[in-house]
């Protein structure tokens, strides 16, 4: 599969122009049908437009590895207006912030859950299994500037959590992991077209956490990690080991009092230093960084805050 490739010149009123008038014609059409699978592809338009516009590097430090080569991808952050449904989205600005909102002008209250992929390690997302409320699981990639979605599967309503943190199996493909109902984990591995093996269990007691999230490495291995906190607060590093069938070694006590966060969110590496970074929503919407350490023993420095208001939003 060939994928959007990025290094263009940059050309901000001429990108702008075309970026707005690319979007507003598939959001219109996807609001005016109420078009889940519209919807969807209007957001991968509008992160395919934004990443092809964009100049490599004129914002951040040098990536730490090149193009196709990259481990910890960067992800923009997907806000969905809790009153309108709207989608907004969040685009890294690779100093460890987000840039100002871009409006994709689609509803997307349909959607349970979003899981980005960066299936050519260049750095930026490629492709998006999409959840929908009613248990439809699509996948929308872009493809030489133009966007395909694919419907997968039906059935995924009988996870309460699903992510994908990466590569779990050894293959170049992401893969996705689901949290069932009963708290039991299962890893489905990905393909390039979006298709999915079938599931394989991992274990149980997952559901003893309230919230679970990774993209990428953490501890500077080279193999996707995720964090889990539990119910009394406690987040946990789960370290992947790069065997599907056992994805992760026993886990890591990271600290306590972390429910004073409402949100833990994967984004990647938001600032440029090839570590897997952490965003964390109060209650009251203040949005914070963890940025990654390398260190599995203390895997995240100090929490800065890089933005507030963010509690109107469900952030995927």
């Amino acid at each position: 599969m060939t994928f959007v490739k990025r290094g263009r010149a940059f050309r901000r009123a001429l990108a702008a122009t075309a970026f707005v008038a690319a979007v507003a014609a598939t959001a219109g059409t996807a609001t005016a049908a109420g078009n889940p699978a519209g919807a969807g592809k209007a957001s991968v338009k509008a992160e395919a437009e934004h990443r092809a516009h964009s100049p490599r590097g004129a914002v951040a430090a040098p990536r730490v590895a090149a193009p196709g080569q990259v481990e910890t991808p960067s992800f923009p952050l997907m806000a969905v207006d809790k009153k309108t449904g709207n989608l907004s989205h969040y685009y890294p600005d690779r100093r460890g912030g987000f840039e100002a909102a871009y409006d994709v002008g689609v509803s997307f209250d349909f959607a349970a859950a979003v899981a980005r992929v960066d299936n050519d390690k260049d750095g930026y997302g490629d492709g998006t299994w999409i959840f929908d409320k009613d248990g439809l699981l699509t996948y929308t990639w872009s493809e030489d500037m133009q966007v395909y979605t694919k419907d997968i599967g039906r059935g995924w309503q009988i996870y309460d959590k699903v992510l994908s943190p990466g590569n779990l199996g050894g293959a170049p493909e992401a893969d996705l992991m689901a949290v069932d109902k009963a708290g039991v984990m299962w890893v489905y591995l990905g393909y390039p077209d979006g298709r999915v093996s079938d599931r394989v269990r991992i274990g149980a007691n997952w559901d003893q956490y309230t919230e679970i999230a990774g993209q990428g490495d953490l501890t500077g291995d080279g193999k996707p990690d995720v964090v889990a906190r539990d119910k009394a607060g406690t987040l946990w590093l789960y370290k992947g080991t790069g065997d599907y069938k056992a994805p992760f070694e026993p886990r890591a006590k990271i600290g306590g009092g972390w429910n004073m966060y409402d949100r833990l969110l994967p984004v990647g590496d938001l600032d440029a230093d090839g570590r897997s970074d952490l965003v964390a929503r109060t209650p009251g919407g203040d949005l914070y960084r963890y940025s990654g350490t390398g260190d599995a023993g203390a895997p995240y420095g100090t929490p800065v805050k890089i933005g507030w208001g963010y509690d109107i939003f469900n952030l995927l």
